[in-house]
């Protein structure tokens, strides 16, 4: 029997279905310490991103107050996870930005036009403007961008790895 150009679309989608909500589990899986279906709220964001999504704190909020329980406990059952990051991923909702566009930030901040930043400037930009870091989200960041033998943020080379290729 023959398979209808139809059917194909749905099986494709059905598959794309499957496979988003596989990659979801086996994320949540990972925080889940307790092997319950529930993760910490403070984990949510790490694993959301971890699915290549990049919110603001803003957007991680709102996608928060989607999924906690009436009652806040501190954790996130999967079963209320899964349908909204689903919905996400299937929107190409929060997406990192091209790696000319992150280039374009970094060029503002590097006023002297050094070609790169010291730990000291991108932690005042980071800690006092705009949405600021944590000092461990600093911390993370600067063990990430910072060439260890320079002492300097080559960012060319960091938005390069910042920036997430479309599959």
């Amino acid at each position: 029997m023959e398979t209808k150009p139809a059917d194909e679309g749905k099986e494709n989608a059905e598959s794309m279905l499957a496979d988003i909500q596989k990659k979801v589990s086996d994320a949540f899986d990972i925080f889940d310490h307790e092997s319950n279906k529930t993760v910490d709220v403070r984990e949510v964001g790490t694993i959301v991103r971890s699915l290549g999504c990049c919110p603001s704190e803003a957007e991680l909020h709102d996608m928060l107050a989607e999924i906690e329980e009436e009652e806040p406990t501190g954790y996130v059952r999967f079963e209320r996870f899964l349908p909204m990051m689903t919905r996400v991923l299937m929107e190409r909702r929060y997406k990192p930005q091209a790696e000319d566009i992150l280039l374009k930030a970094w060029h503002v901040l590097d006023t002297e036009i050094k070609g790169h930043l010291t730990q000291e400037e991108l932690t005042k930009y980071m800690t006092q403007e705009g949405e600021p870091f944590l000092q461990e989200e600093m911390e993370e960041m600067l063990s990430a961008a910072m060439d260890p033998d320079k002492g300097t943020i080559l960012y060319k080379d960091y938005a390069s790895i910042m920036a997430v290729e479309e599959a």
